[in-house]
């Protein structure tokens, strides 16, 4: 099943914060969380922007560290207090929405 790319641009950054919010970590680890968890149509190509995007509005921070293997430096992102501040909200919106699709979904089993 595919999503909608508007819909995976929304929840994307929620689920970035919220990963960054359980600890320092860097992209590809984000990546491989993501897809533990089962989160749909993830590649490389798309968390990158939205780790810059929330980079830019300040809501992580960025560091440069040596790899532990001893390969390249990495970034590790960090979440900042206004990207706790936004994750409050993202969960919030989300409680919401989904608790409205949540009842509309039932009603429309209810209706059959």
């Amino acid at each position: 099943m595919t999503v909608s790319k508007q819909m995976m641009k929304g929840l994307l950054d929620g689920a970035i914060l919220g990963l960054i919010a359980q600890g320092e970590t860097y992209g590809y680890e984000i990546l491989e969380k993501l897809k533990e968890k089962d989160f749909p149509e993830i590649s490389d190509g798309s968390i990158y922007p939205v780790l810059l995007r929330l980079s830019k509005k300040g809501y992580v921070s960025t560091q440069m560290k040596t790899s532990d293997t001893g390969g390249p430096k990495r970034k590790y992102y960090s979440i900042t207090e206004s990207g706790l501040e936004e994750l409050a909200v993202f969960r919030d919106k989300w409680t919401y929405l989904n608790h409205g699709m949540n009842n509309l979904m039932r009603s429309d089993e209810n209706a059959e």
